[in-house]
């Protein structure tokens, strides 16, 4: 918890991306009974969505889990996997929480902070903070507040389905995290970098 505190301090929350042309996802799923942990990253092509590189990477776990702890758990495994591809990302999006989290340090900015890319959370379900309805609307989306602060947007990716919840990462703004998030997302409530890398990591 110290580390995350300190570690958010380099957290960038406006815009620094540059041309967006290829667009991550990375997903990580646990076997043989909880003690592996296998780690997926998949490239696709922004904006077509194509595939372009995939790859996976297991690794013995050696962090219990621990509400609010996840990127510990998780970001060895995954740091594997980017490191086996042969392309970089210009933008990555977590299965998880950025500042979306008790201590605005979630798995999406820790990845970003070590790898000084930008990254968005979108997770399915809320950590912290609280919001008002959520338009209908394909793309419509409200506030996620933690007292006065707005930590993140509660998306609407498709009518009638339950939302997501989109928060900064690292070196992207609010705003344009949502905006990245609907190009990635096709018929599917997840946007399609988040299919992909579950696709891999649970076949």
């Amino acid at each position: 918890m110290a580390l995350q505190r300190d570690l958010r301090e380099r957290v960038e929350t406006c815009d620094r991306l540059g041309r967006v042309g290829r667009v991550a996802g990375v997903d990580v799923g646990f076997v043989d009974g909880g003690a592996t942990a296998r780690a997926a990253a998949v490239i696709l092509d922004f904006p077509s969505l194509q595939p372009c590189d995939q790859a996976l990477a297991r690794a013995p776990v050696v962090f219990p889990y621990r509400s609010g702890l996840l990127s510990f758990r998780e970001i060895p495994v995954v740091l594997q996997a980017l490191e086996e591809l042969r392309l970089v990302p210009d933008l990555i999006l977590c299965d998880g929480q950025g500042i979306a989290h008790p201590r605005r340090f979630g798995i999406a900015c820790h990845l970003g902070v070590l790898l000084d890319l930008p990254t968005i959370g979108v997770a399915k379900t809320r950590l912290v903070g609280r919001h008002g309805a959520v338009p209908e609307a394909r793309g419509a989306w409200t506030g996620l507040y933690d007292g006065d602060e707005c930590i993140g947007a509660v998306l609407r990716t498709r009518a009638g389905v339950r939302p997501l919840y989109v928060s900064i990462g690292h070196r992207i703004s609010l705003q344009s995290a949502v905006e990245y998030v609907m190009a990635c997302v096709t018929r599917y409530r997840l946007p399609e970098t988040t299919r992909a890398a579950h696709r891999l990591a649970s076949g």
